[in-house]
């Protein structure tokens, strides 16, 4: 918290950035924010609360609000199973649970979200997840000047392992971009090719 603090205001950002420490339950306020940018949370929400934390942020969305929902799902069903993350996971991110791509839209629709795009990663973090591993154990030495053997090995095992499972597809990461349901077209690009330009 105070890191992030400190950077903002390194960046001169204070007038337009605020960092808030509490729970998404407990945000404030409805149509505060253009857009909203999730990034690996959805994951610990648990499938259960998947619905309150959508329609949290959909509530906190103006109209023709953007957002941006990015993390790890599963190749099975969730239902009755509530997979959770795998043991090697686990380890680094306790009580997640992952359920598949098109389960989390669908609970994103009923909150209602209009999906206006999806882009699948896996490959791109079983190949980031290989070239970190490969870097750790570059600078091994390096490393063990800053955490103890059994923290290395652990971050370079479960690194592997996440690496192994993003390449055989148990699980997946996607961005999913939605849109609060407005009547009309959303103000959105037709293509993905301004991304590339």
């Amino acid at each position: 918290m105070k890191v992030a603090r400190e950077r903002i205001a390194q960046a001169g950002l204070e007038d337009r950035v605020s960092v808030e420490l509490l729970d998404y339950r407990d945000l404030p306020g409805e149509s505060v924010y253009d857009k909203v940018a999730s990034v690996g949370m959805f994951e610990h929400v648990g499938l259960e609360n998947l619905p309150v934390y959508f329609s949290t942020v959909h509530r906190l969305l103006k109209p023709c609000g953007l957002f941006l929902n990015h993390g790890i799902t599963h190749d099975s069903k969730g239902g009755s199973r509530r997979p959770t993350l795998n043991s090697s996971i686990a380890t680094c991110f306790p009580d997640g649970q992952l359920d598949t791509i098109g389960n989390i839209q669908r609970v994103m629709e009923r909150s209602k979200f209009e999906i206006a795009d999806v882009e699948a990663l896996r490959p791109h973090y079983a190949m980031t997840l290989r070239h970190w591993v490969a870097r750790l154990e570059r600078n091994r030495e390096r490393a063990l000047c800053h955490v103890n053997e059994a923290t290395y090995r652990v971050w370079r095992l479960y690194m592997t392992a996440c690496a192994l499972q993003f390449e055989t597809g148990e699980i997946g990461i996607y961005q999913v971009l939605a849109n609060k349901r407005t009547v009309g077209v959303p103000d959105l690009p037709l293509t993905r090719r301004h991304l590339y330009d």
